[in-house]
């Protein structure tokens, strides 16, 4: 087993039209945390991308992608460039503020969780919300439910997903399974490549002490039991198009896709019946479901003009 250290880890953080002031917060939270940033930028005007420039450093490198290429195909240039100095990869979100220690506590655990088992392809912090203190479990899919994880303090657990952001990725694993899929553009590409890696023969991980603060959604509105993360329009067409999709892909696990399909239906009448815009959203979603099924990816050529719109598509 390869003994790691922070010295071997590159963060990689994926900005679009960022909020300069946080995004330089955070930065420095990170730096302090690894060997070496890149800050890979989908920003789409002149303005954006000289301020996100600014914030280059002896130990933070920024890397334009000229307009918005989307979250997978950023990643994958983030890797690519990070490979030459770093084993692992920190994967982060603009908004992703890391807790003091959580890339130490992701190598102890990911170290511990090593001498277990098949390899681990990646393992991923407890992910927080910053509106409500929340912390979200992780999970191992299940029919009708999925089985929601809550390891215990100094413990890690085995689990189907993890959200990109905050993943400490291999980088020799990242090669065995392939790179994200840059035609999913966002929203279902860390799904689609933790289907890809447990079918490779990979474990995923999640960390109960590594802890990540961010922002789920544009807001949150309460529903029965808790709160409910709601979502621009056109990411509403991208979540819809993209799990569409993946229920035809071979990787996909059928067990997946049998509890997937009852939360498909139950976010569509949500969106439509009860969130704002109404009809906005139902168009989203339409375009979407149909979009999958036709197969048709990469980056939308519609756009869906109401309430929160401009959610970020980093």
């Amino acid at each position: 087993m390869q003994y790691i250290t922070p010295a071997d880890v590159a963060a990689v953080i994926i900005t679009y039209a960022p909020d300069l002031e946080a995004l330089a917060a955070h930065l420095k939270q990170v730096a302090a945390q690894v060997a070496r940033v890149y800050l890979v930028d989908n920003s789409t005007t002149q303005a954006d991308r000289a301020g996100v420039s600014a914030l280059a450093a002896e130990n933070v490198h920024v890397l334009s992608l000229g307009g918005n290429r989307g979250i997978a195909e950023a990643l994958n240039a983030g890797i690519q460039a990070a490979r030459a100095e770093a084993s692992h990869v920190l994967l982060l979100d603009q908004d992703s503020a890391p807790e003091p220690e959580m890339t130490q506590r992701l190598i102890r655990d990911l170290q511990a969780a090593s001498r277990e088992g098949a390899p681990i392809a990646a393992i991923g912090p407890t992910q927080i919300d910053v509106r409500n203190g929340m912390r979200a479990p992780f999970v191992r899919f299940g029919f009708p439910f999925n089985k929601k994880l809550w390891p215990a303090s100094g413990a890690w657990a085995d689990c189907d997903f993890l959200i990109t952001s905050g993943s400490l990725v291999a980088i020799t694993a990242y090669d065995a399974i392939g790179p994200f899929d840059a035609r999913l553009f966002i929203d279902n590409v860390d799904m689609e490549w933790s289907h890809r890696a447990t079918a490779a023969g990979y474990r995923l991980a999640g960390s109960a002490d590594a802890g990540l603060r961010h922002q789920l959604g544009d807001r949150l509105t309460r529903r029965p039991g808790g709160y409910a993360a709601v979502h621009a329009p056109i990411r509403l067409y991208y979540m819809m198009r993209n799990r569409v999709h993946l229920y035809f892909r071979r990787n996909t696990p059928r067990l997946w896709i049998a509890q997937d399909l009852p939360r498909l239906l139950l976010k569509f009448i949500g969106f439509s019946l009860f969130v704002a815009p109404r009809r906005t959203n139902a168009r989203a979603m339409l375009r979407g479901i149909g979009d999958g099924l036709r197969g048709r990816l990469g980056p939308s050529a519609d756009s869906f003009p109401g309430e929160g719109s401009g959610g970020n598509l980093a």
